[in-house]
């Protein structure tokens, strides 16, 4: 008897339980609070899914409460979806009597993805909000997103299933060859500043044939996606000098992500790669961001790449990767690669003029810049560097380091460093007797040099290397190697400083 009186009062408590929150929930009454008033969603492609961004809802009351109704104002047929604590609701569009209890809060996640042609036309922003209730007890939450228009290149799919890949040596890679004369985009081979470019896998250059980037176009790689440019084919980069913080004429090449957070996320997509063979190769005014290695250069013909006003930051390997190649860098600013900012390997013939080569990244085993005449394989191979000359440039950095050189005695090692800024604090004196390093008595390889003085660089973490009339390497270049104008187009003065900046304040 005891035991049925038992479970008597454990199924009434069970159903009073059950019951209670139904029976003593009350109808909003338009008090809600939100975490915020408007959500702008980033901006996003053309018919690409947006990341999720969220919305907290807040019952402030001591009540528990029913939403009526939580929905998107244009209902069904909106661009954006959401899910309500978990909910789906009808489509992620509309949700009916919401609970929340008193003094809590629920979440709400949104996403969309939406066609240029669904944004207003001026301004190219598609725009709704979040109705929440009705009536005198009505409250919103606007929610906006940019949508650009661009034009998309990825590998074709065929009718088996299959998808274009690329011959890289004995493998295949995810890519396809660039189109002059493609059926819907035109001529592939041209890089305008009308829309902006999304590249999904390897974009190749065939042989024989150049790619043009105009001044102001920008390139989005996905992830694992690059652009290959094959023997005898060439690439010609056309930036110019920007008037505004817009960088209107720079040319720019980033990852597809273009969230705040992912801004200075390194190794986002893959590399800029000019491969054995590839010729008359200029770059002038490019932006590298966020890559695995910036640029890959190896093993070009007996042209010599030109690599001017160009900048190269946040790659997960390295800024610019040499192998037996041939460069001549006029203003180049990198800064932060997992291994070195700039490595000359295995040979070449390299010089490099008003240069900024940094390295803050994490790592005791990062440096600002690496030179050798080997390549590192099961059987070492040399390759004679007949030239590595660094005329009025700062080398620089958070290790102690920030110079390697790496030689082998079987081929050249010719290297000369004049009026250039180097951090090599040499903290355990391991290198006080190496024959490479000896900047004040080897005037063959060292001539003027400032040793462990701090550039003062206005923010490096901002990626801007300009400095002013406190650094270092104010008016410390040599003449005889000047560039008239820096990386953005200011002109140098006599002395020059050092680096790619002439010491005047950086563009907010």
């Amino acid at each position: 008897m005891r035991f049925i009186t038992l479970l008597f009062f454990t199924g009434l408590l069970l159903t009073i339980c059950s019951c209670r929150s139904d029976f003593e929930t009350i109808a909003s009454s338009g008090d809600l609070a939100f975490s915020k008033d408007t959500i702008y969603l980033d901006t996003v492609f053309t018919n690409i899914g947006s990341s999720t961004y969220s919305l907290k809802v807040y019952n402030h009351s001591k009540k528990d409460i029913t939403i009526p109704n939580i929905q998107l104002e244009k209902g069904l047929s909106s661009k954006y979806r959401m899910t309500v604590d978990g909910m789906q609701g009808n489509s992620g569009k509309i949700f009916k009597d919401v609970t929340l209890l008193a003094k809590d809060s629920l979440y709400i996640f949104i996403e969309t993805t939406a066609n240029s042609a669904d944004a207003n036309p001026t301004d190219f922003l598609y725009t709704d909000q979040i109705l929440f209730d009705s009536g005198t007890n009505l409250q919103k939450v606007a929610l906006v997103t940019l949508i650009q228009d661009a034009i998309f290149l990825y590998p074709q799919r065929f009718d088996d299933g299959t998808t274009e890949t690329l011959p890289i040596g004995d493998q295949e890679i995810n890519g396809f060859y660039l189109n002059e004369n493609d059926p819907i985009n035109g001529n592939e081979l041209l890089f305008t500043n009308q829309k902006p470019y999304v590249i999904y896998g390897y974009a190749a250059v065939p042989s024989g044939k150049t790619v043009t980037f105009e001044a102001g176009s920008r390139v989005y790689f996905h992830a694992d996606s690059g652009l290959i440019v094959a023997n005898n084919a060439s690439i010609q980069v056309n930036g110019s000098t920007s008037t505004t913080n817009k960088l209107e004429n720079e040319v720019i090449f980033e990852g597809d992500r273009l969230e705040p957070d992912f801004s200075d996320v390194p190794g986002q997509w893959g590399t800029v790669w000019l491969t054995d063979g590839s010729t008359n190769n200029t770059i002038n005014h490019l932006t590298i961001k966020n890559a695995t290695i910036g640029l890959l250069i190896q093993n070009n013909d007996a042209t010599t790449v030109q690599l001017k006003n160009t900048q190269i930051y946040n790659s997960s390997n390295y800024g610019i990767l040499a192998q037996t190649a041939k460069i001549e860098g006029e203003n180049l600013v990198l800064n932060n690669a997992g291994q070195a900012s700039l490595a000359c390997s295995y040979g070449g013939n390299y010089t490099f003029t008003h240069c900024t080569f940094n390295n803050d990244w994490n790592s005791a085993q990062q440096v600002a810049v690496s030179l050798s005449n080997y390549s590192t394989g099961a059987i070492p191979e040399t390759k004679d560097l007949t030239e590595a000359t660094f005329n009025n440039c700062i080398i620089y950095g958070s290790y102690s380091n920030e110079m390697i050189l790496n030689k082998k005695t079987e081929s050249a090692f010719q290297y000369q460093f004049n009026n250039c800024l180097i951090k090599f604090d040499n903290v355990s004196n391991s290198f006080s007797n190496h024959p490479d390093y000896q900047f004040e008595t080897d005037p063959i390889h060292y001539n003027a040099i400032l040793l462990n003085k701090d550039p003062k660089f206005f923010s490096v973490s901002q990626n801007k290397f300009n400095i002013d009339e406190t650094s270092s390497a104010f008016a410390k270049g040599n003449s005889a190697y000047l560039i008239p104008l820096d990386v953005i187009g200011n002109t140098r003065s006599l002395p020059p400083d050092l680096g790619a900046y002439q010491n005047k304040p950086f563009p907010k």
